[in-house]
């Protein structure tokens, strides 16, 4: 079924209003294009940002019917495209973002466009404002595309299932999960629907759908990064982030929505840390006279076989490249671990309704739990939040974001700590020690998240890199654990293992 409806006389007349230099119909490849290569053919007149998103929409059009990642279909795109053509053609300037196709997750606000968090209480809530980051990318000149499909309210890392859009297939194997909550943003820019893509991570959802879906994805320092205007889990843990097919495309991204944002208290902390200029440490040599940190607490968990030896090869092209890779060890790390989550769904989600949505009908989280949801798993999670808040257990002790909560700080200045003695500059483990597991018996098969332990607790940044495939030809990634606001490190670190291993390929589109 088609996923672009009552839009053909809308293409004809954009297209044929922005004439192309060289060819009137190009034959553009989106196989694996990223921003600079984009840049450069506006640059040479081989295509325009119109003639560029038209052929996206065909893409979509043609493959999305396997996947379903995408939710929505951004009609306005041609507009905002043929505007920036205009730009062009006049100033003879690009943006930093320039015309370049953006999808972005359900659960961030955008103008004109559902935000719905793949819930039915949503299904036709349609914002007035974008959310401070969306904002961010449009004015540096993105395109928004689509929305993703992704795991309702954000509840799942185990799957991608909403009751606006239904179930995501991983396009590596259509039979297997793409991870969540973010998958549809994971399938989607895996599979060329966009050239770049946002994520938001709780617990997991950005490097878990990243890591199963060969992509990189950033998940930053609990603080360098706003959080407004998007449908919160825990606004205590949420992170916004890019999920992108290289490292340069995402600290792209990433350069254009660090900073403060006077609407998100958290971003208080980032004062004199935000790099101007994150892409100076693209280095290809970024791993030379490095120090790097292997944590078999984590990547000795129970892992599954092939992605152990696909983790030791890491470690091996990590020395190759010129790393010293020690192994390093967390005192106490089981049970500075334990007793971190905290159920504040319905204060944080009830904030979010007040602040944005305004309906007398849908103010509480009984109101949700009455609207209902056609998901068990989501219907259960609505039920438990129903039941419990604050902390899981030592209920006395308060639950406060990365700097003031006293179990989050001793465990990341234990982490630190042992950092600092041993002269680490980041510390890596597998993003998921195991394999992705079928759609079909998902929670059976949920084994070896890497990604909830650490950093959504700690605060710090973690990076994921694809890390190569198993022999089905499901992804693995690798992931770089660095100190608060390392975020220069891990790009040199990550942008210096990507180069010299190459392991990110685009998927084929089949199932066992």
């Amino acid at each position: 079924m088609t996923k672009i409806p009552n839009i053909l006389l809308l293409l004809v007349f954009l297209v044929s209003s922005c004439s192309d230099p060289k060819k009137e119909n190009p034959n553009i490849s989106l196989n694996e294009l990223t921003i600079t290569q984009i840049h450069k053919a506006y640059q040479n007149g081989d295509y325009t940002a119109v003639q560029l998103v038209n052929a996206y929409f065909d893409r979509i059009d043609s493959l999305d019917g396997k996947t379903n990642a995408i939710s929505y279909i951004n009609k306005e795109a041609l507009i905002t495209a043929k505007k920036l053509d205009e730009e062009f053609k006049k100033t003879g300037k690009l943006r930093p973002l320039h015309g370049i196709p953006l999808i972005v997750k359900d659960n961030y606000n955008t103008v004109g466009m559902p935000t719905t968090a793949g819930a039915l209480a949503l299904q036709d809530f349609i914002p007035d404002s974008n959310a401070f980051v969306v904002q961010r990318l449009a004015d540096a000149g993105a395109i928004i595309i689509a929305k993703s499909n992704m795991a309702e309210w954000a509840f799942s890392a185990k799957h991608t299932e909403s009751s606006t859009h239904g179930t995501t297939h991983n396009p590596y194997n259509l039979a297997y999960v793409p991870a969540g909550s973010s998958g549809g943003t994971g399938a989607g820019i895996a599979a060329n629907y966009g050239t770049i893509g946002l994520g938001t991570d709780t617990g997991n959802s950005i490097r878990g759908p990243s890591s199963h879906n060969a992509l990189v994805g950033f998940r930053t320092t609990l603080g360098l990064v706003s959080r407004s205007g998007i449908i919160p889990l825990y606004m205590r843990n949420d992170v916004a982030g890019p999920m992108c097919r290289t490292v340069e495309d995402a600290t792209k991204v990433l350069e254009i929505i660090a900073g403060f944002d006077p609407e998100d208290n958290i971003t208080n902390y980032n004062k004199g840390k935000v790099a101007t200029d994150y892409q100076q440490y693209l280095k290809v040599d970024g791993l030379k006279n490095t120090k790097i940190g292997v944590l078999r607490q984590l990547s000795d968990d129970n892992p599954d076989k092939e992605i152990q030896a696909l983790f030791e090869k890491s470690i091996l092209d990590l020395e190759r490249l010129g790393a010293t890779v020690i192994d390093i060890n967390v005192p106490n790390f089981d049970s500075l671990k334990t007793n971190q989550w905290c159920a504040n769904f319905r204060q944080d989600i009830e904030a979010y309704l007040a602040t944005y949505v305004k309906r007398d009908t849908l103010k509480t989280l009984e109101d949700i739990i009455r609207i209902g949801t056609t998901s068990d798993y989501a219907k259960n999670i609505l039920k438990y939040f129903s039941e419990n808040t604050g902390r899981e257990n030592e209920k006395a002790i308060a639950c406060e974001d990365p700097y003031t909560d006293v179990r989050r700080l001793a465990f990341r200045n234990a982490i630190e700590k042992q950092m600092d003695s041993l002269q680490v500059d980041a510390i890596i483990y597998p993003t998921w020690n195991n394999k992705p597991a079928h759609i079909s018996s998902f929670e059976e098969e949920y084994l070896g998240d890497s990604n909830q332990v650490i950093a959504p607790h700690t605060g710090q940044p973690a990076f994921t890199v694809p890390m190569g495939f198993s022999s089905e030809g499901l992804p693995a990634g690798l992931q770089f654990l660095g100190r608060m606001y390392s975020e220069p490190t891990l790009i040199k670190l990550s942008y210096g293992y990507e180069q010299g291993t190459k392991h990110r390929k685009p998927p084929k589109f089949y199932a066992k």
